[in-house]
């Protein structure tokens, strides 16, 4: 084995409806596991790439970052293009490669990862969105929704909001930013929710998404997001949304490794 084995990142982008979500399982298929069969076509593994963020099933991603570990040299562009190749018929692109220092990690060189989340508003079935969007049969409240979200907004111990499988050290997270936007998607109208931290808890935006759906539809006021935080206890929170809304949109770092 070479002392020297050049560490490339990648940028990508999937569907997670056909994955059990991003992390490698023995018997159910995994992002990782399809973006590390498609490096073992290119050269022998086996391969172990990490990720900046572990997607849960049905999540996707629009700029999910991982990184890898080759035996030889390659041309970034001829990487993206040959793993695209073997990466075929499955819903998984390499959008960019990147050549990277030995010591970047994908997840661990990351400051910041941004999320996605979008809301079908309408009651007939959605078609040509369906399984990229949480549908909704009403209309929301989104001034009520962005008063409750404002509650969320810096360091807070976020018990009520993440997951009892939850492998987080602490509960204790800073939330950097959530935006709430109403747009015209192509299914009709849409809100879409932009939330930004260093790190997330285990199903830490869902939580959040589906307590706001409560305040917009009038079942919550918006302070009593805040007695759900306040509470430090998960069964405080509202339902959890399902996670076909859910897009990994982007992973900040001190320096784009695909800039230039």
């Amino acid at each position: 084995m070479p002392r020297h084995m050049p560490r490339y990142a990648l940028r990508i982008e999937y569907h997670g409806a056909p994955f059990a979500g991003w992390q490698a399982q023995a018997d159910q298929p995994s992002v990782q596991g399809a973006v590390e069969d498609a490096l073992a076509r290119l050269e022998p593994g086996p391969h172990r790439i990490a990720a900046a963020g572990r997607t849960d099933a049905g999540v996707h991603a629009l700029a999910q970052v991982a990184h890898c570990d080759m035996v030889r040299e390659w041309d970034p562009f001829r990487l993206s293009e040959a793993l695209n190749y073997h990466l075929k018929p499955q819903p998984v692109a390499i959008l960019a490669a990147a050549r990277v220092a030995d010591d970047w990690h994908a997840r661990f060189s990351a400051l910041e990862r941004r999320y996605l989340f979008r809301l079908l508003m309408r009651r007939a079935p959605a078609t040509h969105d369906a399984g990229l969007v949480w549908q909704v049969p009403r209309m929301l409240d989104i001034a009520a929704m962005r008063e409750g979200a404002a509650h969320l907004l810096g360091l807070h111990d976020f018990t009520t909001f993440r997951s009892t499988m939850c492998q987080s050290a602490s509960p204790v997270k800073t939330l950097d930013a959530i935006e709430i936007d109403r747009v015209e998607g192509l299914s009709g109208p849409e809100l879409q929710f932009r939330l930004s931290a260093r790190s997330f808890l285990h199903n830490q935006v869902r939580s959040i998404v589906g307590t706001l759906e409560r305040v917009g539809a009038g079942a919550w006021a918006p302070d009593d997001v805040k007695s759900a935080l306040e509470a430090r206890d998960r069964a405080a929170c509202g339902p959890v949304c399902p996670p076909q809304g859910l897009y990994l949109a982007g992973v900040g770092y001190p320096a784009d490794p695909f800039a230039g």
